[in-house]
């Protein structure tokens, strides 16, 4: 997952997208202290455990829709706390009487909006990474490898969409199950091996690591669509036989050379602090 603050007013947002459902996950305890106008971070959150408590008596099953990530806190520190999506956020703000609240909408439309242009034309997503991973000092070509599996990226969560299979969990753990195929170890253990945390595990992979990832994902699609793998059960068995054939590759490319394509390098040293240019 990756971590990008959005502004609202002179007010910073924590969100985080998880690439594997195609979600942003918004602090609930920054978008209360915008709402109700608190002094500080602390106050904020505790009218968020008053409201929580209320709402769950009530039976409101905006609270259970509510998730908790580690975020950045003030001190620096990654800390769990409790997000929601823009659909859930739009559910709570009805419940906090707040001269701010019609403002905040327009601003989650807003949001929503700009994600809505970019499933309508990926190129305007593509274009905003692009900025990014040269500020992140990437290489052009690398670059070009990066956007490139992006694109196959979306057609295999385009044909998920529309052949029976939920954003969010079921999306997850079919990437997790390609990933063990061709990586032959998780996600999860990828990032470990690269000390990474909340970053987005793409943005920190080699060009190889980048390569295999799309030749598994575009094998599992072309092999998905062939069967019209239609629900979870067919579709892990895509899954499989598609990150297999990256596997055979890369096993093969490793006899070859005698270096490992899965490694411990990290595209972004993490001493390195980024900076936004003003506009």
């Amino acid at each position: 997952m990756q971590q990008v603050p959005a502004q609202f007013e002179d007010q910073a947002i924590r969100r985080v997208y998880d690439e594997a459902s195609e979600t942003w996950w918004f602090s609930v305890v920054d978008i209360v202290q915008v709402l109700t106008q608190q002094p500080d971070f602390q106050t904020a959150r505790k009218y968020w455990n008053k409201l929580k408590t209320r709402l769950n008596a009530e039976g409101s099953e905006s609270v259970t829709t509510c998730h908790r990530l580690k975020l950045l806190a003030a001190d620096g520190k990654l800390r769990l706390t409790d997000v929601a999506t823009a659909e859930t956020l739009l559910r709570l703000i009805q419940s906090i009487p707040s001269p701010k609240a019609e403002p905040f909408k327009l601003w989650l439309a807003k949001v929503g909006y700009e994600r809505m242009q970019e499933l309508a034309d990926p190129a305007l997503s593509l274009e905003r990474a692009r900025e990014l991973w040269q500020q992140h000092g990437r290489s052009e070509k690398w670059i070009q490898q990066r956007m490139m599996g992006q694109e196959t990226r979306a057609k295999l969560t385009d044909y998920w969409a529309t052949h029976d299979i939920k954003e969010g969990q079921e999306f997850a753990i079919l990437t997790n199950l390609i990933h063990q195929e061709w990586a032959e170890v998780s996600i999860k253990a990828h990032k470990d091996l690269k000390g990474l945390k909340t970053q987005n595990l793409r943005d920190h992979m080699s060009e190889a690591e980048l390569i295999f990832t799309a030749l598994a994902e575009l094998s599992t699609r072309q092999i998905a669509e062939q069967a019209d793998a239609r629900g979870m059960k067919p579709n892990e068995v895509a899954a499989k036989i598609g990150g297999g054939i990256a596997r055979k590759a890369r096993l093969e490319l490793e006899s070859r050379t005698g270096q490992k394509v899965v490694t411990a390098e990290n595209a972004l040293p993490p001493a390195k602090t980024l900076r936004r240019k003003k506009p």
